[in-house]
């Protein structure tokens, strides 16, 4: 018997790894974050300020995203020192709680599909770890990777970001998670929507672009890539 569980524990799992903010939920978790921590007082209402003027630019399409969200991130940054983490917590749990359904429908079925497969769900976000964490649990993944702000002895948030240079390149991520926790990348499925998602789908044997922008569509394109794309009630390959 000892003979045959150790044959068991040798049987690498396959892993499927996703992107979160876009992917599977339908906005960003660290922009509700942010919102909640504002209207909970944890953060001056002078945060907002930070970012609404590229919100407006993109939400009018005058500019990109990515350019909305970086001022998301300076907003939380800025502003995260000095807030208690217990605090933190509970406003965590109450954006997840809120938003937990708010998610694509072949994402969600994907993942639940996987998981019936016997698959290793992962989860990579820029996003907090604490709400990454909080907000998959729910939808039932293996493991999570989100920033890592630095909390002091004192319960409070410092302001510095420990690990960026590994949650900044989610390749890294993957290879690392797939040491750990004995995973193969045989039969291994990728789901992202920006570029910043390319190099771990690069890794995987089959990568999906999930509603990406147009520099990963270009890319996904290129490289012969399934693109799906969610649109209202319908889902849909993209024609190459």
């Amino acid at each position: 018997m000892k003979k045959l569980n150790k044959v068991f524990r040798q049987v690498q799992r396959k892993v499927a790894i996703f992107d979160i903010d876009g992917t599977i939920f339908r906005s960003s978790l660290l922009v509700e974050l942010t919102e909640a921590l504002i209207h909970k007082g944890l953060f001056p209402k002078s945060a907002k300020k930070v970012y609404a003027n590229s919100f407006k630019k993109w939400f009018n399409r005058q500019d990109s995203y990515e350019k909305y969200m970086n001022a998301v991130v300076r907003a939380f940054i800025q502003n995260i020192a000095g807030v208690r983490r217990d605090e933190f917590l509970k406003v965590a749990e109450r954006v997840t709680a809120f938003h937990h359904h708010q998610v694509y429908r072949y994402t969600r079925d994907l993942v639940q599909t996987l998981k019936k497969k016997k698959y290793y769900i992962l989860a990579i976000s820029n996003s907090p770890r604490e709400i990454v964490e909080s907000f998959c649990r729910k939808e039932g993944f293996d493991k999570v990777y989100g920033r890592i702000y630095e909390v002091g002895k004192d319960g409070r948030f410092t302001g510095k970001v420990n690990y960026e240079e590994l949650i900044s390149d989610k390749s890294k991520i993957l290879r690392r998670a797939a040491e750990k926790e004995g995973l193969t990348l045989r039969c291994s499925i990728g789901v992202g929507d920006t570029e910043s998602d390319i190099a771990f789908l690069k890794m995987v044997e089959h990568p999906i672009c999930f509603n990406p922008n147009k520099k990963l569509y270009q890319y996904g394109k290129r490289a012969g890539w399934e693109i799906v794309v969610e649109r209202k009630d319908v889902i849909y390959d993209a024609v190459l």
